[in-house]
């Protein structure tokens, strides 16, 4: 019996800077960007409160459209995996790079800086995932009268 193994990354944090995308030579979109996540403990001898702030790198292939909308600032939940490369420096040495290549992408709302005046933290979801751009397009619904969809209701009946 094979043993399982489990590669799974779940962040929740702030764009460290806008996204930067790139083509292969093939055409494929390749999309990095940095996300911060940050953490708040107790120190127990002094009694002050500390945090702390890791910076993860990430990247998102086949998605130049996302890529528009992932800026500075922007609050996002990344789904994906850990994939560590290596390469030779300038001097031989052999270095190594950690990455979080994305799956599923959420952006959660705007910066905190850039809210717009009335606006709150939270905006509707947009997601990306990974799944959906290898749908084929739905079929058309088939159509029904308008006085189906209509029931009576307005404005008002809305609770928001």
């Amino acid at each position: 019996m094979a043993s399982r193994s489990v590669n799974k990354v779940i962040l929740l944090g702030h764009l460290g800077k806008d996204a930067e995308t790139k083509f292969t030579p093939s055409g494929v979109a390749r999309s990095t960007f940095t996300v911060a996540t940050n953490r708040r403990w107790k120190d127990q001898q002094t009694g002050e409160w500390k945090e702390e702030t890791d910076w993860h790198n990430c990247l998102l292939w086949r998605s130049e459209n996302l890529s528009n909308y992932l800026l500075k600032g922007k609050q996002v939940y990344i789904e994906g995996r850990l994939q560590t490369r290596s390469y030779d420096d300038k001097d031989g040495q052999k270095k190594y790079f950690t990455e979080v290549v994305v799956d599923d992408l959420i952006l959660l709302g705007n910066s905190r800086e850039a809210a717009a005046p009335g606006g709150g933290d939270f905006e509707r979801p947009v997601s990306m995932p990974r799944s959906a751009q290898r749908q084929q397009p739905a079929a058309p619904a088939p159509s029904a009268p308008a006085e189906d969809f209509n029931q009576g209701i307005t404005d008002d009946d809305v609770p928001f």
